[in-house]
């Protein structure tokens, strides 16, 4: 997609922008991160489930909701990029930094339903041509020169943004 291939040219153009001016540069792949502090109408996946399903509204899907990703909490998030921002010059990555637990779009929107207490219903939408079907990041790198691998699991980071979000949309309400 163009998304990728937006990432991949801008990674390098750092390769090259360090080996022309000797510049430290860290280069970090960073997968579907979540959690407090997202904008409600960002666009993610889950901030868009999240909203939808506080405010009772159908929850969107795109596709049969079968396709995979991957969901990192911020916090691990923060860790894993200051790990690597600590390494030394000679460690630039690129690093995946993400979660490799894979959820189902359909099981993330039933699991928020289930967290918020909704009724909503899950509405199905047809699938865009260059939406990837899995997403999922080898961490491989990050655990071996790194030490890290995320500690959160998805419901525990999943309840912090729902109540983020329902602090947030009242405040939303109330201005």
């Amino acid at each position: 997609s163009c998304y990728d291939e937006g990432k991949r040219c801008a990674e390098t153009l750092f390769f090259d922008y360090r080996r022309q001016h000797g510049l430290e540069i860290k280069v970090a792949r960073i997968f579907n991160t979540y959690g407090p502090r997202m904008h409600h109408a960002d666009g993610r996946v889950v901030s868009n489930f999240i909203v939808q399903a506080l405010q009772g509204a159908p929850i969107t899907i795109y596709g049969t909701g079968k396709q995979t990703l991957s969901f990192c909490y911020v916090q691990d998030m923060v860790e894993g990029l200051i790990k690597l921002m600590a390494t030394g010059d000679e460690k630039t990555g690129p690093v995946n930094l993400g979660n490799p637990d894979e959820t189902s779009i359909r099981s993330l929107a039933e699991r928020i339903i289930t967290l918020t207490g909704s009724d909503s219903d899950i509405v199905c939408r047809p699938l865009p041509d260059d939406d990837p079907k899995q997403r999922c990041p080898d961490i491989t790198l990050a655990i071996e020169e790194l030490e890290w691998r995320p500690n959160v699991q998805i419901d525990e980071g999943l309840n912090r943004t729902i109540d983020y979000f329902r602090n947030r949309l009242i405040d939303l309400e109330i201005s």
